[in-house]
């Protein structure tokens, strides 16, 4: 029997719910259970307050040291670069859209909202990106899962929020959708789009049924993305974005640091057949042109 660990939303559900299925097919038992995190509890403080990203993940971490579940279902653009000891990733599933999706109470893109209006969003690097493109815009915190941040734009408290394209098509809400946003405008978290699995290092049963979801294309793109955030030193709670495309054996990665007002921003691209060496050397370039300043602003 494996033991899948997750969160209660609708979309962990769904991520948990679309591992278990495909371990089934395998031939595998498998039975999920559901772990409330620190980030689920909290939704009167900013995320960053309480851990940032990293706080939808620490509870179920810890089910896995202490072998009450073996294996973790998490979208991996929460997954800090760096684990806890004795625990690794095992797998990286097929990455669906990365980019980000603008959903408005008139229907109508980014460019077309009105002077001033009111766009939800908790991320750092959302917001960073919605001042450069828009800085006469109104930014306000939303938290809660997919549902309720839909819920609070259709109740009128904002004109418009940003979610995740990946998200709204698991959960069946493109049609909510007024704008995908391309990469230019607003460049994805690294690893955005993407299912990671987490196990424990030493758990050799779970490593071997869970290797045939491995998908190497996804792989290496989100290597390259997480190296560049490792080798700025940056967690997840920093204006930041990094995006790879797969060109045959190439890989083209695009990243943004920003400050969190978005008066300042180094953008950068660059291509390579190695993810690490590739992630690595654009965040040398990074930090080269000062976007170590940017990361503490």
């Amino acid at each position: 029997m494996i033991r899948i660990g997750s969160r209660g939303s609708a979309l962990a559900l769904w991520q948990a719910e679309h591992v278990k299925a495909r371990l089934r097919d395998l031939g595998h038992e498998v039975e999920i259970q559901v772990i409330t995190t620190t980030g689920d509890r909290t939704l009167d403080r900013p995320l960053e307050s309480v851990g940032g990203k990293g706080a939808f993940l620490k509870e179920i971490e810890e089910a896995l040291l202490e072998r009450e579940v073996d294996l973790a279902v998490h979208s991996l653009k929460d997954v800090p670069t760096a684990l806890p000891d004795g625990l690794r990733l095992c797998a990286i599933l097929e990455r669906a859209d990365p980019r980000d999706a603008l959903l408005s109470a008139s229907g109508g893109s980014l460019r077309a909202l009105p002077d001033g209006a009111r766009v939800g969003t908790t991320s750092l690097r959302r917001q960073a990106q919605l001042r450069i493109a828009r800085p006469d815009l109104t930014l306000a915190d939303l938290r809660g899962n997919v549902d309720t941040r839909i819920r609070r734009l259709r109740e009128g408290h904002y004109d418009a929020i940003v979610l995740a394209m990946a998200g709204l098509t698991r959960l069946g809400r493109l049609a909510d959708v007024s704008e995908v946003l391309d990469i230019d405008t607003m460049c994805p978290a690294p690893g955005q789009g993407a299912i990671a699995l987490e196990c424990r290092a030493d758990a050799d049963v779970t490593l071997r049924a869970v290797a045939s979801l491995q998908h190497p294309v996804t792989e290496r793109a989100v290597t390259a993305e997480r190296a560049f955030l490792r080798g700025l030193g940056g967690g997840c709670n920093v204006p930041l974005g990094a995006h790879a495309r797969a060109d045959g054996p190439l890989l083209h990665l695009t990243a943004l640091v920003a400050s969190r007002d978005g008066r300042d921003v180094v953008r950068g691209t660059l291509s390579g057949d190695d993810p690490e060496a590739l992630g690595g050397e654009l965040a040398r370039d990074f930090l080269a042109r000062d976007a170590g300043r940017l990361l503490g602003s």
